[in-house]
């Protein structure tokens, strides 16, 4: 997909959307101004996860908003999503590039600097990075922290997009590093009011963008 925009990258979380119905909290997120959306869920049955990931596909169709899937690339390619996320320990990024082509969005997760390098030599259209601060949605992430993200940033030949326990207290600190791109999920769908909790995120990205992401 031509002309990825990456600014605000929203993931959905199972326990936090566990009261909540999950296509409407897109739809908010989405009119809060979130540019792309991840459906994220671990603990699901696969019937489970097509049926949401259908409707939040419509959600996504209607303001024409690109959806990635993570993981599952079953799922993506059953729904015909607009891409594919995945992680080190996941099919190998040649193989889900053979398996969705070449006009679907790929993207994959990110430690260290050394899987930033590696990553330079695969087909995949961006990385995320991190987790740049603790989160509470993986309890066992790799710490990379602020540094590393700037060296990140410096690396990479593909869009970097920075995750793991950003919030509107810390998003500056993150756009400081000069990475243009934030992934959020409790900031967003941890909060009552989902779609003004997602413009607060928006406006500081905008406003930063305005003045220049150059640390």
């Amino acid at each position: 997909m031509k002309n990825l925009k990456l600014s605000l990258y929203v993931i959905t979380d199972e326990e936090l959307l566990i009261e909540k119905n999950i296509a409407q909290a897109v739809e908010q997120a989405i009119l809060g101004g979130a540019d792309i959306i991840q459906y994220r869920a671990k603990n699901k049955t696969s019937k489970q996860m097509y049926h949401e990931a259908i409707a939040i596909k419509k959600v996504c169709d209607k303001y024409r908003k690109p959806l990635v899937v993570n993981d599952r690339v079953d799922i993506a390619l059953a729904i015909d999503a607009d891409g594919v996320h995945v992680g080190q320990d996941d099919l190998d990024v040649e193989v889900v590039r053979r398996l969705i082509g070449f006009e679907k969005i790929l993207g994959l997760s990110t430690k260290n600097i050394k899987q930033v390098e590696e990553a330079n030599r695969l087909p995949v259209d961006y990385i995320g990075f991190g987790s740049i601060f603790p989160t509470s949605t993986k309890k066992d992430a790799t710490l990379s922290g602020l540094k590393e993200l700037k060296k990140a940033v410096e690396l990479s030949i593909q869009p970097v997009v920075a995750i793991g326990g950003i919030n509107e207290e810390n998003i500056q600190q993150v756009l400081d590093t000069g990475c243009e791109n934030v992934a959020v999920v409790s900031a967003v769908f941890g909060k009552k009011d989902i779609k003004n909790s997602t413009k607060k995120l928006k406006d500081i990205i905008s406003k930063r963008k305005q003045m220049g992401f150059k640390p």
